[in-house]
């Protein structure tokens, strides 16, 4: 029976991080401590994002530095995630660092593997757990948690991986749901992520994404609930009148678009029109006054001409979305677009990427000075030492993606809700006090 102080290091997104906070139960579950410190740690693990080749990198680069934890009290290293789930194969005889290889859906094999390996072994056990979704240990503040509700993917976006590493779309039980958001306790938000939370449960035959909403929204201990990852086509009239109506729900919807380029969105296997993305957009913001609209795009894929990007920046300019994530195209081997000819310049992707970034910073520093001199309600998140006050959320920025309300106080506790009148404002971030309520 193993006793060991267990670490991790989570890469990734919010999705990589509740299958680690999944893990973190299980250690908990055999009565095994967790510590937040490597260096206390006699068993790392590393949870990896296979996602681009960039974030590949960083996974392979982390664990070759948690080896140099050996020094101490570290014993074993194991690697998890969509790194080991999809280049195993590679990895396993190369990555010698590591002792034991998990995939995402290993959480029972992790105890036995690791037995395995203190009895001398090197161990591959991707593959061998029996995929349940064991009690969850949470590793974010105490008044935000995540709730993944699904896995996989059928999007089938000629860029991306997914589906080759998470396997075909799988919407978890509502009952279970239900039940698993009910015992995170005491929640202020609730973050529902999915590879796309907007297609839950079509994989049953129905499309219940609006009565998971509702069910959740019924509980006493859940008090916002965000949505991100929302595909663009599956943005319909029921999930619109939920957003207007639904006091729980945050005026705020996460809608990957990825290019507004017909040409380029048909070569990406994107489902949407510009036409399309424009008129939802405005219906959005014509049926739920204050809507926060947060998207992401791709610079550079195959084909892309100048003047394609220069039309992506001036439908920026158009449509002046709150938040924005810009990405330069990654050619990912085992996807259909890394065959395309006409592939970009890396030097190109770059310079795009900077030229979108400077639009959209310009549209955000003039969003943010409307709110001076504005008192907003805003979450507190906690102490900013470096800021020397305190820091939280408006309901339109979501946590670690977007900006920040940074805020002096006398007194603030993280999780609670304060009304802050706002002095200043700079590209992503507001600056402000709290004033009586």
């Amino acid at each position: 029976m193993i006793h060991k102080t267990f670490g991790m290091i989570s890469l990734g997104c919010d999705k990589n991080r509740v299958d680690g906070e999944r893990l973190l139960g299980e250690i908990v579950r055999h009565g095994c401590s967790i510590t937040s410190d490597p260096l206390e740690a006699e068993v790392l693990i590393v949870n990896t994002c296979a996602f681009l080749n960039a974030a590949r990198e960083e996974s392979i680069n982390t664990i070759i530095e948690g080896n140099g934890y050996r020094k101490g009290k570290l014993e074993k290293i194991v690697v998890t995630g969509c790194l080991p789930q999809k280049f195993v194969g590679e990895l396993f005889p190369a990555l010698t660092e590591a002792d034991v290889f998990l995939g995402v859906d290993d959480v029972s094999a992790l105890f036995p593997a690791l037995e395995e390996s203190y009895r001398g072994e090197r161990v591959n056990a991707v593959g061998r757990g029996d995929g349940r979704r064991v009690e969850r240990f949470v590793s974010t503040m105490p008044h935000l948690k995540y709730l993944k509700i699904a896995d996989g993917c059928f999007n089938h976006c000629t860029y991306c991986l997914i589906p080759k590493i998470r396997g075909k779309y799988v919407s978890y039980p509502l009952e279970e749901l239900v039940e698993e958001a009910r015992g995170l306790g005491e929640t202020d938000e609730l973050v529902l992520v999915a590879q796309d939370t907007t297609r839950y449960g079509e994989d049953r035959g129905k499309n219940e994404f609006v009565h998971l909403i509702q069910a959740l929204s019924a509980l006493e201990n859940i008090g916002h609930i965000r949505l991100l990852y929302c595909y663009p086509e599956v943005v319909t009239e029921e999930l619109i009148g939920e957003l207007r109506r639904n006091e729980k729900l945050i005026k705020y919807l996460d809608i990957p678009l990825q290019h507004s380029e017909d040409r380029i969105l048909k070569l990406m296997g994107r489902r949407s029109t510009k036409a399309e993305i424009r008129a939802l957009t405005e219906k959005l913001r014509a049926e739920v006054p204050g809507i926060s609209l947060r998207t992401t795009f791709i610079s550079g894929f195959p084909t892309e001409t100048e003047e394609e990007h220069r039309a992506l920046l001036a439908f920026l300019e158009e449509q002046k979305f709150e938040n924005c994530g810009f990405f330069a195209y990654s050619r990912e081997p085992d996807t259909p677009a890394y065959q395309l000819k006409g592939q970009v310049h890396h030097a190109t992707k770059e310079r795009r990427v900077r030229e979108l970034y400077a639009a959209q910073q310009k549209i955000s520093r003039e969003k943010l000075q409307c709110f001076v001199g504005r008192t907003l309600e805003v979450v507190c998140d906690g102490i900013d030492y470096e800021y020397g006050g305190f820091t939280g959320r408006a309901y339109f920025q979501a946590y670690e993606i977007d900006g920040s309300v940074y805020f002096h106080s006398p007194h603030a506790e993280e999780g609670r809700r304060y009304h802050v009148r706002i002095d200043s404002a700079e590209t992503y971030d507001l600056y402000g006090h709290t004033v009586e309520e």
